[in-house]
């Protein structure tokens, strides 16, 4: 998957897709939307409290629950349980006026007790950065409340008010404190446009509609989100009719879907990149501790031919971690495909036969991902074991520090460049493994910088110096493929380009018959 397939080997093995007969056509229930999702359901992926710096979880939370302003079509921050807010002058508080006669699922009335609840339990992405940075959450009345900070943040709603995390995405504060977090974990309420069912733990969440939904009454009654972690089996899912979308579908079952006139391939490049990260750089014993071996590895990797063969060459190639649609983002060119420096600096660094560098871990379920990087490294000498786990579990191995060798990881998680560094580069961040006092010291002069040109160039700067230093191996910005059945009139992909599934869920409409 390193090198380039040749596109008549991927027209040949395209016909043989298309007219291998399926197993027969399994009928959906009228009403019934099924979604294929591309990884086993893990219950904290319902819970706005447990939200990974990624966008794995926003397929759940916008179904299930709601957020004070989230991106809906037309709107990257439209106001939603907050119906409008405001900055105090010296940038110190921010007030929010909420959306009055709201109810839970349960029945429950939405209150500004609830946002304050919910703000002082998340325990997900940058939620340290975010109680240290709140002075006092303060209830003024049920429908209005104010978060006050101890010093002026210009990004406190990029952290707090967009998916970048889920701090801003509200629980129910009785109903919690009645069944307990077990209680909730097991049946989740929330203010969704979907109230919980059933769920089948890795396999599969039934919702259905919550009629008095505030923004619009969906039409589709039932939607069923199936964990198939397996490619293969989510295209075999959209040819029968046993699923009507099959999230993440890349190569050739990507090109098997455009070409059978029954089907539609929807795509969007979302605020999303794949890149590798080096977790051993830090270590002085480490071949990766030598800027010049992690500069070998990016010179080894085909990105060309790997966007090609899995993503059907509409991604976005690119030098950076950061998205380059998000704001202060610093466009930097990807390095060049080119075995033979890559083989020299391996040599100068004291590797001339290249050496074992243990295991390439991609982002589950992307094993083909892995192992087109892992094949493009090999040809430079680098030799990898491509490592497969569960979302979840990779997830919590790479927070907890515990993977080794090379990490391959996508996110479409939102914000901006600052909140992506805090995320990924920021030493004690979530996701990263060592860092640099200069870059730390910078993060922290633009976190307070309110004028824009001054703080776009100290984030310029930060991501100059972490391409300088080669802490990460960019790779592109996806093309987020998605397939399409016979059955769905609007399947909501690409209405706001920040998001890259299905959203939001009372847009998607099913044909009539």
């Amino acid at each position: 998957m390193g090198r380039r397939i040749p596109w008549t080997a991927l027209a040949a093995l395209v016909l043989i897709a298309l007219f291998t007969d399926p197993p027969p056509a399994r009928s959906q229930a009228d009403g019934q939307l099924t979604i294929a999702f591309d990884a086993s359901i893990a219950p904290t992926f319902l819970d706005p409290a447990d939200t990974a710096g990624l966008g794995t979880p926003f397929v759940f939370l916008y179904a299930l629950h709601d957020a004070l302003i989230k991106p809906l079509p037309g709107n990257d921050m439209a106001p939603c349980l907050a119906e409008s807010w405001r900055e105090s002058a010296d940038g110190l508080a921010y007030e929010f006026k909420l959306r009055e006669g709201l109810r839970f699922h349960n029945g429950d009335a939405f209150t500004a007790d609830d946002v304050k609840f919910s703000f002082e339990r998340y325990r997900g992405t940058s939620s340290k950065l975010l109680h240290d940075r709140v002075k006092s959450v303060d209830v003024l009345d049920p429908h209005r409340v104010r978060f006050t900070l101890h010093k002026p943040w210009p990004d406190f709603l990029v952290f707090y008010a967009t998916p970048a995390t889920g701090a801003a995405w509200i629980v129910p504060k009785k109903y919690i404190e009645k069944v307990g977090e077990e209680g909730f974990k097991r049946h989740p309420v929330g203010l969704g446009p979907y109230r919980f069912v059933k769920m089948d733990p890795g396999l599969e969440l039934v919702v259905e509609a919550n009629e008095k939904y505030w923004r619009k009454k969906p039409t589709i009654k039932r939607v069923v989100i199936k964990g198939v972690p397996d490619r293969t089996t989510r295209l075999a899912m959209l040819k029968t009719g046993e699923a009507d979308i099959a999230y993440l579908m890349v190569g050739v079952e990507a090109a098997t879907i455009k070409a059978d006139p029954k089907l539609r391939l929807a795509q969007v490049i979302p605020s999303a990149t794949w890149w590798m990260e080096f977790p051993e750089q830090w270590k002085k014993e480490s071949p990766w501790a030598d800027r010049r071996v992690r500069v070998a590895a990016n010179y080894a990797i085909d990105r060309p031919a790997i966007n090609e063969a899995e993503r059907l060459g509409y991604s976005r190639l690119t030098g950076s971690i950061i998205p380059s649609i998000m704001d202060f983002a610093l466009r930097i060119e990807p390095y060049p495909y080119d075995l033979a420096r890559a083989k020299k600096l391996l040599a100068e660094s004291g590797y001339p036969n290249g050496f074992d560098a243990g295991d390439l871990t991609p982002l589950p379920p992307f094993t083909t991902m892995g192992e087109a990087v892992s094949n493009s490294l090999a040809g430079a000498g680098i030799r990898t074991r491509v490592r497969t786990m569960e979302r979840a579990t990779f997830l919590d191995a790479w927070r907890g520090k515990k993977l080794s060798g090379l990490i391959l990881n996508a996110t479409a998680a939102q914000g901006n460049a600052a909140s992506r560094l805090e995320a990924f580069v920021v030493t004690g961040s979530a996701y990263a493994y060592g860092g640099y006092p200069d870059v730390d010291d910078l993060f922290l002069q633009q976190a307070l910088e309110r004028d824009r040109k001054r703080r776009e160039a100290l984030l310029h700067q930060i991501q100059r110096l972490i391409h300088e230093r080669v802490m990460h191996a960019a790779i592109f910005e996806p093309a987020t493929l998605h397939g399409v059945g016979p059955r769905v009139e609007e399947p909501a992909i690409g209405l706001n380009p920040l998001l890259y599934m299905a959203a939001p869920y009372e847009e998607i409409r099913l044909k009539k018959r």
